[in-house]
């Protein structure tokens, strides 16, 4: 099987975990930076035929009014995250895509993002189906042009507020006419995974968001011969979480409540501030310990925008258990790293399992990619270890 010349369409192409993504394609294709973080590069992955680095082409929708030499430059003085002189190397790079960057839509992503918004924007009418088409329009015209045998589209905007998403039908058939409904309650994180499902491409929801999270989507994608998986990428606290809680539970030893604190100053920080937003992330970090342990302890998850913080998170824990003859115990850890930093190089992971997904026929959700998600999609598995055996073991029987 040939290595496809392939697309990472990024959905939030000039937010922080985005822009430090691209930096991180164009210095790896330059060889200005070694492939540490890359899950996608570790040894035993050598033998799959994954999108080589010269291969890939970005490009992406964008709600803000920003350049990704801005965003770029953001990280280097005010987070104080990448290397200056790296950004000042790729920095015509930077300039020219922007123009590969198009308008996203607004519809339903809540007062807090609408506020971020090019006012331009926000004065955009159309219903659910008209903006769909419009983002197909946009992403067929990137593929047609960079001659591209696949398009991955990650998602990596800012968190939406929550939705329920029973109450949609559970087929496509029955779910695509309401598109044409001005006043359907699907959220842009829904209308870019459609948008791209009815492409035939790949859909990766980095985000707590929606998006393909429903039964009817996942039928569209299986309709179109695609696959898509999600969601809320897993990079600092609760990859810690889900690496630590087997332990207890494998050492028999009872969790009677872990509380997790997170300060942070990004954009994603910003969002979070709005109680809406903050919801259905605080949902997501803090699901996955009563899936481990069979009983649910007390939990409590705070996130707080400290700007002062910028990109970088620090993320404090602590864990109450109970040991043998009953005797209480704690154990605490605090976790300090830079947000976009720890996210970019999954986003680049999954971007390149995704097109090997699809280019090896897999349709519908991949749970084989599941350690990469706090929530991951088609599993009930939480336990990192032994999510990551079930991409070995995919991975592995790929080969022959």
């Amino acid at each position: 099987m040939a290595s496809s010349r392939t697309g990472i369409w990024l959905i939030g192409a000039k937010g922080g975990v985005a822009t430090t993504s691209i930096v991180g394609l164009l210095a790896l294709k330059k060889g200005l930076t070694e492939s540490v973080g890359l899950v996608s590069e570790l040894a035993q992955f050598s033998h799959l035929d994954l999108a080589k680095w010269d291969d890939i082409v970005i490009g992406g929708h964008e709600i803000r009014d920003t350049s990704l030499l801005d965003e770029a430059y953001k990280m280097v003085f005010e987070s104080r995250a990448i290397d200056g002189r790296m950004v000042e190397k790729l920095k015509d790079d930077l300039v020219a895509l922007d123009a590969n960057i198009q308008e996203g839509t607004l519809i339903n992503v809540g007062n807090m993002i609408a506020s971020l918004a090019d006012p331009k924007l926000r004065e955009v009418q159309e219903t659910p189906r008209e903006a769909v088409d419009r983002l197909k329009g946009h992403m067929a015209d990137f593929a047609k042009a960079n001659k591209l045998d696949n398009v991955v589209v990650v998602n990596v905007s800012s968190t939406e507020p929550s939705v329920d998403g029973d109450q949609f039908p559970a087929t496509w058939k029955e779910l695509e006419p309401q598109l044409a409904d001005a006043k359907c309650p699907l959220p842009a994180s829904s209308l870019y995974g459609i948008a791209t499902l009815e492409l035939g491409y790949v859909f990766i929801n980095f985000t707590p968001s929606l998006g393909t999270a429903l039964l009817a989507l996942d039928d569209l994608s299986k309709i179109n011969n695609t696959c898509h998986m999600g969601h809320d990428g897993k990079t600092g606290e609760t990859l810690l979480k889900s690496t630590l809680a087997p332990m207890f539970a494998q050492r028999n030893l009872k969790v009677m409540s872990w509380v997790g604190h997170n300060i942070f100053g990004n954009m994603d920080a910003k969002v979070l501030d709005d109680p809406e937003n903050k919801k259905t992330k605080a949902v997501s970090k803090d699901r996955l310990l009563s899936k481990i342990f069979g009983y649910t302890p007390q939990t409590l998850v705070t996130i707080e925008n400290i700007e002062s913080m910028g990109d970088w998170k620090t993320a404090w824990d602590h864990i109450h258990f109970q040991g043998f003859l009953g005797t209480p115990m704690v154990m605490q850890f605090i976790w300090q790293g830079c947000d976009s930093l720890l996210a970019a190089p999954l986003v680049i992971d999954l971007a390149r399992f995704g097109d090997l997904a699809r280019r090896t026929g897999a349709t519908g959700l991949q749970p084989q990619l599941s350690c990469f998600f706090k929530s991951p999609l088609g599993t009930e598995e939480n336990d990192f270890g032994r999510q990551f055996l079930m991409l070995e073991n995919w991975t592995e029987s790929l080969k022959g």
